[in-house]
């Protein structure tokens, strides 16, 4: 199913004020990592905002997205103050590990590996 017009605009609203909230709390460095926000998906009600967080050179990515879980009430209040004239209602917030990041690494390993044995033919 598509994204509505609505749903997408909404979900950029969401990204870019979540963004400077990450940043603002300390939440966009955690143990070392960095941690940003890859994408936001809203529901088609407007009332859920599915917000995915990449982690770059995190050791232990469940300890990070405990401590978001942890302060999810403290994001969505500032969330609330910031957005309150744009949106009548703050969606309930879910976070998620975006993972694409650490599968893209993985396919290149994994092409860097095939492509070896047929570069050291070719020199012989």
């Amino acid at each position: 199913m598509l994204e509505g017009k609505r749903q997408k605009q909404v979900a950029a609203v969401l990204q870019e004020a979540l963004n400077e909230i990450f940043m603002r709390l300390g939440l966009n460095m955690i143990d070392g990592g960095m941690v940003s926000i890859s994408n936001v998906k809203v529901t088609p009600d407007l009332l859920e905002a599915r917000i995915y967080i990449s982690l770059f050179k995190m050791e232990q990515p469940a300890t990070a997205m405990k401590r978001i879980d942890d302060r999810a009430w403290e994001i969505k209040k500032h969330l609330a103050e910031q957005v309150k004239h744009q949106l009548r209602r703050i969606p309930v917030l879910q976070f998620y590990l975006d993972d694409t990041l650490d599968h893209v690494f993985k396919m290149e390993e994994l092409f860097k590996q095939i492509n070896a044995p047929k570069n050291d033919d070719t020199a012989s």
